[in-house]
Parts: structure tokens; sequence; C-alpha cells
């Protein structure tokens, strides 16, 4: 058995009825339950269906995320986040470098690393060396007025860890974000690269080895069997080039908001809904979301 679940974003639902009856009726799917009103909707299936592609891109145009998957297992035990434009809405490197006056060279690598065009390890060593010699103190002032949480973080978070998951947040990012964000959202642990700093200032340099694509896949392998979890049993969640090893490997590895060449190689693509999206998809209604 397969579940369809149909969702819109959050701060604008406008999820149709009629919609959700007449895909259900033209798939012979089964009866519909609300999970949201006018937000999120879903019903079984008995196969997954054919025209699937084609049916996903029409409901795009509508501003309508759909994703069809096996029902049995949806509700993960492990939820691994990726931190920059996944977690967060911005991309820390790039703040750091609009603070150090190289913003425009800085974001212009940084889109195209995540879009799979250069080599993350090369590009993150050549994005840090045009940091050197910026204030430590940088960071902090950052944190404080250029950081803000995705929408649906804290709700995705409390729910999932309510009911026993565990929380991982990996990032190809610096400690010195991934620290704050995981301690306020909740993860249990993070994994980043770390800065190098000597008297005060940035060296230029990030400390190895660089946590990139094959670090993450690894930290998926590493904590799901130190808690005895089977790799379907976690979600993934990212954004850029560098996550697709561990949204592959994950039971259940979600695109949200991802560059056109990473969503293009994903089952699970959430292009309108926010992070509360993973929570529909694995069957909670809105009634269950906790840390809101």
């Amino acid at each position: 058995m397969y579940i369809a679940t149909l969702l819109t974003a959050p701060s604008q639902p406008h999820l149709d009825a009629t919609l959700v009856e007449s895909l259900r009726n033209a798939w012979g799917g089964g009866d519909a339950e609300w999970l949201s009103p006018d937000e999120a909707a879903d019903f079984p299936l008995r196969q997954k269906p054919s025209n699937l592609r084609d049916v996903w891109a029409d409901l795009q145009t509508l501003g309508v995320d759909l994703v069809v998957q096996p029902m049995e297992g949806r509700r993960k035990r492990m939820l691994l986040a990726d931190m920059d434009s996944t977690m967060i809405q911005q991309e820390c490197i790039d703040e750091l470098a609009d603070e150090a006056g190289v913003g425009d060279r800085v974001k212009d690598i940084t889109a195209r690393a995540m879009n799979g065009e250069l080599d993350f390890e090369g590009a993150l060593i050549e994005r840090v060396g045009l940091l050197k010699d910026l204030p430590d103190a940088v960071i902090a002032k950052v944190l404080d007025t250029r950081i803000t949480l995705m929408p649906g973080g804290r709700e995705l978070l409390g729910t999932m860890k309510a009911s026993g998951a565990y929380a991982a947040l990996v990032s190809g990012g610096f400690t010195a974000f991934t620290d704050h964000v995981a301690d306020r959202l909740g993860f249990d642990e993070n994994r980043a690269n770390k800065l190098l700093i000597e008297d005060g200032k940035l060296t230029g340099k990030v400390a190895f080895p660089i946590l990139g694509r094959d670090a993450k896949v690894a930290a998926l392998e590493e904590i799901s069997a130190r808690l005895g979890l089977l790799h379907e049993e976690v979600m993934a969640v990212g954004d850029g080039a560098n996550d697709l090893g561990m949204l592959d490997l994950a039971g259940a590895g979600v695109a949200l908001h991802a560059k056109p060449t990473v969503a293009a190689q994903c089952d699970i693509r959430i292009n309108h809904g926010d992070l509360t999206a993973l929570l529909y998809i694995q069957g909670y209604s809105k009634t269950e979301f906790s840390g809101v």
C-alpha cells in the first residue's frame, strides 16, 4: 500500500477539497483524511500511479506539493537535517561574507556549489579564505541579527522528539552556528566544520577533515547504527548537492526548497510547504504538533 499526501504553504493554505477528491477518484484511492483544513490531506493507494510525475508537475503550478510513498514505516524514528537554507533561512557563510565586504563573490560560489557545479570541499576552502582577518566577534553579530529559523522547525523537532525520535543536525557549515541552532531547536547532536581562529580573528582556514557529502552519509550510517535503527527508519532533509548522498540513503529523503539539480534527483520534493510538511508526510495531523 502507498499513501498520497497533498499539501500547501501554511502561510497561504488553499488546498481544495474538490482537487483532493478528483485525484483520489482518478487514482482509485481510499477515503481522504484531512491532516489540517485547507492545508494538508492524504489518502491510501494500492499502487504507485504511473502518471505521478505529470500530476506532480501540474500541481506545482497550483502551489500544491504531492508526495507518494509506501504507507508502511512512513513515521520515522530519526531526523537527520542539513542546516543552511534548511533549518535556517540563510547560508551562514554568505552572511559572514557580507560583513567582510565580499558578499557577492561568496554568494556566487555558494550557489554554484549547492547546485553541484563546483567541488564542495574546494569551494568551501576558497570561501573561507576570503574571510581571513574577519573579527570572530562578527559570528555572534550574525547570529543575533541575520540568522532566522525556517518556519516549521520547532514543530518538526518538537513533534518527532515527543514521539521518541532522535534528531541530528549535520551541516557543511560551521560549528559556531550549528551549536547555536541545535540548542535553539532541540537537536540531540550536531556536526559541522570548524572555523580556525587566532588572536580574535578568522585565519581564513577551516579544520580538516572537511565535512561534506561523504561525511553526511557517514553520519547517517554511524548514528543509525549506534541507535540500532535501519536506514529506512531515518528521514533526512536538505537542499544542496552535498545532501544528495544522505537523501538517497535515508528511508525518506526530502529535498526542501532545493536547488533544481538536487530536486530532480529526489522522489520527495517540498517546494511550497515549510518544515511542517515533513510531519504531514509522516501522517501527523496538525492537532498532534508539539513545540509551537
